[in-house]
């Protein structure tokens, strides 16, 4: 019987710290106004612009490195109706998000705003057909889902200048259903961090020494810093665009720093793998393999009208003492949300389907 390969606790460690960082990045509508203009408010605000693209990335790698070897062992199509499924769920669960924070019943517009469980769903069906297609051949997958990603941030300045139906799903500009519905995640360029995961994911499906690993890490990070150093320059390879938003140096740039990230967790992995089976290490992989219900609740908990405690009470009120008394709250209130689902999840599950389902970890 062959050995199942290893698992990849880097990634896991990687989403767990999103899901964390996730949470205080939404409790920051609890400081005092007069606490926005400080350092430590800034410097939050720049490291809360990587969550977004870790959890995009960390979505394409887990998507590429099971088909990849689901396809290496023959099994591609029956892998592939089961992410379906599971993408399904994600799309599921953004409309449900949608209707709770918008009357759609009065404004069915709202079903057509892309966040970000949208854009996560939507790329991952877009490169599906990519992964099943050529998951047998992971030498080609891996440079087509690099070039995929590659070409999407190269276009996503010009994407800015895409009106009609398409700017739903290309960017950000409001106007197609009425000023104030536009994407706060649009495919461009956020599909681009599912493509450069997936190259990563097809790289680690199919590498049979470490050094693969740390090749196709090592391109990824210097192929951004490059991009990175050479911000100005590609500015004016385009008309006036966002910066922050599309431009490819800073796509470059958030790329390296989750890519830097998890490189620090495989070396902890790799030298100290007594720190893996610890209690903190568990709880932190737990939390990044259950993202999915994690954002769902955190989200409620934080601002729904009814369980929404947190910003019912303290909106606005938080020195920085409360701020992250309250954040250590709200991370412990949706950890035990996210156990209780896991316990009900397979209960439901059973109860709407013939054969039930395992329990299985969200992600």
């Amino acid at each position: 019987m062959a050995v199942p390969p290893p698992r990849i606790h880097a990634f896991d460690w990687l989403r767990g710290v999103a899901v964390l960082v996730m949470i205080q990045t939404h409790a920051l509508v609890l400081l005092l106004p007069s606490i926005r203009g400080q350092e430590l408010f800034r410097r939050l605000v720049s490291i809360d612009g990587l969550v977004a693209p870790s959890f995009i990335f960390s979505a394409g790698f887990a998507l590429a490195l099971v088909q990849v070897r689901a396809g290496l062992a023959g099994r591609r199509s029956e892998q592939a109706r089961k992410t379906l499924k599971r993408i399904l769920e994600v799309l599921l669960v953004a409309t449900l998000i949608n209707f709770i924070w918008f009357p759609m019943y009065r404004a069915p517009k709202w079903l057509f705003r892309i966040d970000i469980l949208h854009c996560i769903g939507i790329s991952l069906l877009l490169l599906m057909p990519v992964l099943v297609a050529l998951s047998p051949r992971p030498k080609l997958l891996r440079w087509t889902t690099l070039l995929i990603a590659l070409a999407i941030f190269a276009v996503a300045p010009l994407g800015e200048q895409v009106t009609g139906v398409a700017q739903l799903f290309l960017n950000t500009n409001p106007g197609v259903l009425d000023d104030t519905t536009g994407a706060a995640f649009p495919l461009l360029p956020w599909a681009g961090y599912v493509f450069l995961g997936a190259s990563f994911g097809t790289t680690i499906a199919a590498m049979k020494e470490e050094q693969e690993l740390w090749s196709w890490l090592g391109l990824l990070m210097g192929l951004g810093a490059v991009l990175w150093w050479n911000a100005e320059a590609i500015r004016t390879l385009y008309p006036a665009h966002q910066f922050y938003v599309t431009n490819p140096a800073d796509a470059a740039r958030r790329w390296t720093c989750v890519l830097a990230l998890v490189a620090v967790f495989r070396l902890i992995e790799r030298r100290w793998p007594k720190l893996t089976p610890t209690p903190a290490a568990k709880w932190l992989g737990g939390f990044g393999a259950a993202s999915l219900s994690a954002y769902f609740f955190h989200e409620m908990l934080l601002y729904q009208r009814w369980v929404g405690v947190f910003a019912r009470f303290f909106r606005e009120q938080a020195d920085w003492p409360l701020f992250w008394v309250l954040v250590a709250a709200l991370i412990a209130a949706t950890w035990v949300c996210v156990k209780v689902w896991d316990r009900v999840e397979p209960k439901l599950r059973a109860r709407f389907t013939s054969s039930g389902a395992t329990p299985r970890p969200a992600s």
